[in-house]
């Protein structure tokens, strides 16, 4: 008997035989397969059992037919086969029971890696909300550190124009020390000069007195030469007076305000006899003839006297309207300037009398004075943030003066004259800079945008006549003749006939004085 072993799908199969040991008359079957079921326990063992006793049933049947000496080998067999399935199917079991194990095991990793990968999920979202948060504050702080740095540069920038206008202001009181020791110096001097007047004066007194003997003793000859001669006078016999003090023969003191202004020379008084003299020394009847020092001049005019000065433009009240518009504007860039006005104040503060603006910069070239400044305070800027502070405050009586303002890169240089007087000067302010053209040029409004962004409190009230403005730097005599309505010096480059539009209730006037001018 032959039993061979089948296994598929986790069953087994055995493949019954049997055949007669010994000739070929031996007896026997078709092999018969026994389906063995994989899984362990009491109900596989009790259907093997049931498939295993017909086929030894049949089995031992076959061996009662066959010979005695068969059985043995049979049973033994049968005995071994029994041993060989009792291992196969513990194996099986064995193996069916790993199977299972490792099923379950396999399932529950498949949930663990399921809750992991939901996990990892919501912690890749949690990372990503908190990146896009931290980018974001990132952003706001990265916004809040570039404004700090942009305020930063610009109170450096003021703190710098600050330092060096203290600077400047340093400087200019150690130039008027300097002016004030020299002017000491110089009237110890006059002093001294005085005194060798005086000296001089004493001298030729002596002299003139001298004189006048002499002068007695010729008529007294004359007198004795002939008898028609011209009889002297009561007086011609007297003898000459002495000579008196300085008081009394109406010339001031060493000590006196005139004798230190020095404007007039001392003379000694006429002697009897001398021919009669004016008050300047020089005889009656005579001309002296013209010399440099006898030229009349016209007087200077007072502030507010000038005529013909050209139009007015009058700025009614703190409206942001009231605004004039010169074009066009400044043909090329600027290296030197100077901005000379009449002006005359009707409000407290002085307000923005011109302001120039560029893309870039809206503040390239401002005159204003906000009403919480100093009243009397302008600030001159050029190029924001650099500014210089220049006193104006006599300008807020009323009346009209002329202002000049002039700057040139060249050292940086700016002066500030206030009817026809220097009130302010410095160095060092936009040295090298040039402003630039093609900006908007207004006056009577400070803008913080091209052409626009006006502030009432910045605007200006009252009027201004005969403003102009040249690419280059006026000498002094030229601001004093236009102080006093002389003409106005050539090269101007804009002046109050290019204010082609004017804003809200600017009113233009027409005057042939200031002095009759709203």
């Amino acid at each position: 008997m032959l039993c061979t072993k089948v296994v598929e799908g986790g069953s087994s199969l055995l493949w019954h035989s049997s055949r007669a040991v010994g000739g070929e008359g031996a007896h026997s079957r078709r092999p018969r397969p026994v389906r063995v079921l994989g899984m362990g326990g009491p109900r596989t063992t009790l259907s093997v059992f049931l498939i295993f006793v017909p086929v030894y049933l049949h089995g031992v049947l076959s061996q009662e037919a066959g010979p005695a000496v068969q059985r043995k080998p049979f049973f033994e067999r049968l005995r071994r086969l029994e041993e060989q399935f009792r291992r196969l199917q513990e194996v099986t079991l064995t193996h069916l029971r790993g199977l299972a194990s490792n099923y379950n095991l396999s399932y529950d990793i498949d949930t663990r890696f399921q809750s992991l990968a939901l996990e990892t999920q919501a912690v890749a979202l949690a990372v990503n909300r908190s990146q896009a948060a931290v980018q974001g504050d990132l952003g706001r702080l990265k916004t809040w550190v570039q404004k700090s740095q942009r305020r930063s540069r610009k109170l450096d920038s003021r703190l710098l124009a600050l330092d060096s206008s203290l600077s400047d202001r340093d400087r200019q009181l150690a130039q008027a020390e300097k002016e004030r020791e020299a002017q000491g110096d110089g009237l110890a001097g006059l002093g001294l000069a005085l005194r060798a007047l005086q000296d001089t004066v004493a001298g030729l007194t002596h002299l003139v007195q001298s004189q006048g003997a002499r002068l007695a003793a010729l008529e007294g000859r004359l007198q004795v030469a002939g008898p028609g001669a011209v009889a002297p006078g009561p007086t011609s016999a007297l003898p000459p007076p002495p000579p008196l003090p300085l008081p009394q023969l109406g010339l001031p003191s060493p000590g006196s305000p005139k004798l230190q202004r020095g404007g007039q020379a001392l003379r000694a008084p006429p002697e009897p006899g001398d021919p009669p003299q004016d008050f300047a020394g020089r005889l009656q009847g005579t001309r002296e003839p013209p010399g440099p020092g006898s030229r009349r001049t016209r007087p200077p005019e007072r502030p507010g006297e000038a005529c013909n000065v050209g139009p007015v433009l009058v700025f009614p009240n703190a409206s942001t309207q009231n605004v004039a518009f010169l074009s066009p504007g400044f043909p090329a860039g600027l290296r030197a300037l100077s901005v000379c006005s009449w002006v005359r104040v009707a409000s407290g503060h002085l307000g923005t009398l011109l302001s120039y603006a560029t893309e870039e910069n809206d503040n390239k070239l401002v005159l204003h004075g906000r009403d919480s400044l100093v009243p009397g305070s302008v600030h001159f800027v050029i190029g924001d943030p650099a500014f210089r502070e220049l006193p104006l405050q006599p300008l807020l009586d009323g009346r009209w003066h002329h202002v000049c303002v002039i700057w040139t890169s060249t050292l940086g240089r700016y002066r500030l004259h206030v009817d026809r007087r220097l009130v302010a000067t410095g160095s060092r302010f936009r040295e090298g800079y040039e402003i630039p053209p093609g900006g908007s040029l207004v006056l009577g409004q400070e803008q913080d945008s091209v052409g626009g962004g006006f502030d009432s409190s910045e605007a200006f009230v009252g009027s201004v006549a005969g403003l102009a403005i040249w690419d280059r730097a006026l000498v002094p005599g030229e601001v004093a003749s236009l102080a006093t309505g002389r003409g106005l010096p050539p090269g101007a480059i804009l002046t109050l006939d290019d204010a082609h539009r004017l804003g809200g209730f600017v009113q233009r006037v027409n005057c042939s004085c200031l002095a009759l001018c709203p």
